[in-house]
């Protein structure tokens, strides 16, 4: 009666380097090969694509957005308001924060109908009451959310452009996991299979 054959022992637990498939070896597997061009695949279609695709994505964000913010600022109408009261002081005048704070104060303003208006707008801090400040309004004299500015459009198409390429990153990323998953599992029925073809051979000779 044979002895049967012993349990196969796990493989090194240190996972080759992904190109190193690629340098003839009497240890490499084809799954080992396999993930090579795989990985060499992969970096050349991520590097290829996350450049094209942020600049697409960017383009057309920044085309979508110019077109809403000329049609919008085309329906509405630019007036200049009066400032009612004092708006509240930054804490620290004359830093960097203090030049883009911005408060709602109460103003006042013509409207295309002729008629006087008042409501709220956000207004540099320290202005104080009787300045005037720029206010977009709509055909009724009602205060409207203004267009976006250049700045405005250029910073969101380019935050748009980069999330795609990212999301470019990412997805290969997840893609050379998953199939290095798939290879890993494959490289271990391989050493299985070797191991059980080379143990009746060792355990005979002993």
């Amino acid at each position: 009666m044979h002895d049967p054959v012993p349990r196969a022992q796990p493989p090194p637990a240190h996972r080759p380097a992904p190109l190193w498939g690629l340098r003839p070896n009497p240890l490499r597997r084809r799954c080992d090969l396999v993930r090579a061009w795989i990985t060499l695949a992969l970096a050349a279609a991520v590097l290829g694509a996350v450049p094209v695709v942020s600049v697409a994505v960017g383009r057309a964000v920044h085309g979508s957005l110019t077109a809403d913010a000329e049609a919008r600022a085309a329906s509405l109408h630019r007036v200049t308001a009066v400032l009612e009261r004092d708006a509240p002081r930054h804490p620290e005048p004359g830093s960097a924060e203090a030049d883009l704070a911005r408060y709602p104060a109460p103003v006042r303003w013509t409207g295309p109908d002729g008629r006087v208006h008042r409501g709220e707008t956000e207004v540099p801090a320290g202005v104080t009451a009787g300045s005037t400040v720029p206010l977009w309004c709509d055909a009724e004299g009602r205060a409207a959310r203004a267009p976006m500015s250049a700045a405005e459009v250029r910073n969101r198409s380019i935050g748009w452009g980069a999330a795609a390429g990212a999301a470019v990153a990412v997805a290969g990323a997840v893609t050379y996991a998953v199939v290095g998953r798939v290879l890993d599992r494959r490289r271990l029925a391989e050493w299985d299979a070797a191991w059980a073809a080379a143990a009746p051979r060792w355990s005979a000779s002993a």
